[in-house]
This record gives C-alpha cells, sequence and structure tokens, in this order.
C-alpha cells in the first residue's frame, strides 16, 4: 500500500518468485507488469472493493495532508483498515529510524529501546505505528536513510557543493537491501515485532561518505557547514544482519558504487 520506488521494487521481487502483487497508489496505472495495479486514494474513505490478500506493506508517506484537522498518515490507514475485506495474516508497517530524533539515553539504539520523537514529524511515526499495530497487529520496519537509484539527494549536493554537517553521524540502507528486508519479513515464520534496517557502517561521519562520492565523482568534497556539531544517532542492526545474512550493499561505498554506476549508464 503506497506503492512507490520501494513499494514498486519489492513488489518485483515478490512477482519473480511466483506472488501474485498488487500495487496500491493513488493512480496505479504506470504501474510496471507484472504488478496488478490498484488506483486507490487513501486520503477518503474507499468506495471501491479492495483485494482479498494474505499479507500486505504498507509505504504511506507521513507528508499527506491533514483531512479534517486530522494528519492524513493516519486517515489513510484508517480507511484502509475499512476497505479490507478482511485483515491480512501478515502485514508490515514501515516507519522511520527518525523515531529516535529526540536525544537517547544512550547508543547503539536497539529494538528493545522506546522512541524517543522530538519533532512533529517523528511524533506523528510513532502515532501511525501505534495505530497500524491496533488496525492491522503490524510489524514495524524502521529504516533508517533510504538511498538508491531515484534517491541521490546526497549526491547532488557533492555536485553542487553544498556545505554539509561533516561531523554528522548518519544512519543509511541502499533501497534494494530494505526490499530484501521487507520480504524476509513477510515470508519469515515468526519476525520480529520490531526491526531496524541499517547497513554495517552506523554512525558513519557524514563528512566520511561526501568525501568518498567527491571522490567517485572526481569532485572538490563538500566544506562544512558553520555549525559542525556532533548530531545524529548511532544504531544498532545485529538483529537485521542475523536475520538476512549479508548484504548486497554493506556500507556506503558499495552502495553508492551503484548509484553512481546506475546514472552513468
Amino acid at each position: 500500500m503506497g506503492c512507490g520506488q520501494l513499494g514498486t521494487e519489492l513488489g518485483q521481487r515478490l512477482a519473480a518468485d511466483g506472488v501474485q502483487v498488487y500495487g496500491l497508489r493513488r493512480n496505479a496505472t504506470d504501474l510496471p507488469s507484472p504488478l496488478k495495479p490498484v488506483s486507490v486514494d487513501l486520503s477518503q474513505p474507499v468506495t471501491t472493493s479492495l483485494p482479498d490478500v494474505d499479507s500486505m506493506v504498507i509505504t504511506l508517506t507521513p507528508s499527506m495532508p491533514a483531512v479534517d484537522n486530522e494528519p492524513g498518515y493516519l486517515m489513510a490507514l484508517k480507511h484502509l483498515a475499512q476497505a479490507l475485506p478482511k485483515t491480512p495474516a501478515r502485514v508490515v508497517f514501515v516507519s522511520s529510524t527518525r523515531v529516535f530524533d529526540g536525544n537517547p539515553a544512550s547508543y547503539p539504539i536497539t529494538e528493545d529501546d522506546a522512541p524517543v520523537p522530538a519533532s512533529q514529524r517523528a511524533q506523528l511515526l510513532v502515532a501511525a505505528e501505534d495505530l497500524a499495530r491496533e488496525l492491522f497487529d503490524a510489524t514495524i520496519v524502521r529504516p533508517a536513510g533510504i538511498y538508491g537509484p531515484g534517491r541521490e539527494m546526497l549526491i547532488r549536493k557533492v555536485r553542487a557543493g553544498e556545505p554539509v554537517n561533516r561531523k554528522r553521524r548518519t544512519n543509511r540502507i541502499h533501497q534494494t537491501d530494505l526490499a530484501r528486508v521487507l520480504e524476509l519479513m513477510l515470508t519469515m515464520p515468526q519476525p520480529p515485532a520490531v526491526l531496524h534496517a541499517v547497513d554495517q557502517t552506523p554512525g558513519v561521519p557524514l563528512g566520511d561518505v561526501v568525501d568518498y562520492i567527491a571522490q567517485r565523482l572526481q569532485l572538490e568534497p563538500p566544506q562544512g557547514s558553520v555549525d559542525g556539531v556532533v548530531g545524529g544517532k548511532i544504531l544498532d542492526a545485529r538483529l537485521l544482519h542475523t536475520l538476512l545474512g549479508p548484504l548486497y550493499y554493506p556500507t556506503f561505498k558499495q552502495g553508492y558504487d551503484q548509484v553512481i554506476a546506475a546514472a552513468q549508464g
């Protein structure tokens, strides 16, 4: 549900294994085959019948506009629950490690740590996690910063020479590895209630990442921003790596090598 780049890549992986996959989005007519398109606007009550499915992945965006002064993100979950013929046996809700944008008591942050939301967006993510559990008995996947072909914001910043906070600790996951994580959560017999999706370089300074990208692009690395304070967080992803095994892109170096090569054709 909310079949964007991530949902499409996951759907194609599942379809390649012989699974019948429906992709739901506001306008699903351009979804690639063999995904079966379902065009539905979850910001409004759903009047059409949704497919009866065994499992479901929810990848809605928190930035959905409010409906009658209620966050559209939460309304979409309620409309989805009302429209389904029955609750699927397995539901995975994709949230974000941004739920820890406050000041956690200690590092690294594990799946056993309670969210520490400071921003309004983080508070909305936590509310959506709770609602997804209530409505669907959902398991929760919290990706760190997702990147990959089509998700190239940091590469654009390096090309533009935009200053960055070089000391800030960062965490990320390549979109293809995240699709593999979601496939695992759909198919394993007893998935964990919460899983953090982070590669094998959690907490890496942003300066290290942009320096590597600049080197690959043969550009001067971006300068540091004015504040330069050490921010960000360090996430413990040992559970993910134990369950999934080796990542295709274990660090930002292999990941950005792939993104840059894909962009160059």
